[in-house]
């Protein structure tokens, strides 16, 4: 897929790494981008073919609603998201459910929704980002993790339906983005606008999935073996 001339849909389009999916999609010469956050009102580009649109993962009316006035979609960027923090055993398990609702069943809802306009319109493509928390866990961090795990096998499992009618399904992979979400993490963030960069040369390539740095290449290499060690090296740079 040549970006230039295609129609997107960027869910989360307000700010970090979707703001930059915006920006990036313009620059490339998309004809248009409807911005999707729960408050639309708050999408401040200006740029003519930015339309912005209501869409909240918890609402299936909304995403309805959104999928009907984005009939001409040739592209979805599935990149609406959020953290919590706590244990899995012993924490909120309303927060952990929330979990999966925004990064599983939210992001299915709106392929759902979506798919009939990109069958009719040839098939284009769909982008799930997704995260280096899809393959291990850390302290804390249990409810997303196992919530962007789910969306991993989720965005492969879409991959296999939809090839039949043309659709290209990406995974995006990443470590912390310097973002908003991230403020309190001290480690290394990755520029989000480099997300948004390398998301779309890989679906100009066809790529069905892009590692967005060093640190996620380290997690997925260490997938083949003992995860004993890989927790340890984990812990101590986790600290």
């Amino acid at each position: 897929m040549n970006v230039t001339g295609q129609i997107a849909l960027v869910t989360g389009a307000n700010r970090g790494i979707g703001r930059q999916f915006v920006l990036e999609l313009l620059e490339r010469g998309a004809a248009k981008v409807y911005a999707a956050a729960r408050r639309p009102e708050v999408v401040d580009i200006d740029d003519a073919r930015v339309v912005p649109l209501r869409l909240d993962l918890f609402d299936r009316e909304s995403i309805a609603a959104a999928a009907e006035a984005a009939s001409d979609v040739t592209l979805l960027i599935n990149n609406a998201g959020t953290s919590a923090y706590g244990s899995l055993v012993t924490g909120d398990l309303d927060d952990a459910r929330r979990q999966m609702d925004t990064h599983l069943w939210g992001p299915l809802d709106v392929i759902r929704a979506v798919n009939p306009a990109l069958g009719r319109n040839g098939g284009g493509a769909i982008v799930n980002v997704l995260s280096a928390l899809s393959w291990f866990a850390s302290p804390g961090a249990g409810a997303y993790a196992a919530a962007k795990a789910a969306e991993w096998n989720m965005t492969n499992a879409v991959r296999l339906e939809l090839a039949g009618q043309g659709t290209l399904v990406q995974g995006v992979l990443l470590g912390a983005a310097d973002t908003d979400m991230m403020a309190g993490y001290d480690g290394p963030k990755v520029d989000p606008r480099e997300v948004a960069r390398r998301s779309l040369d890989g679906v100009e390539a066809g790529s069905t999935e892009v590692i967005v740095d060093e640190w996620t290449a380290m997690v997925k290499a260490s997938l083949a073996g003992d995860p004993a060690p890989f927790y340890e090296r984990i812990t101590a740079l986790l600290g």
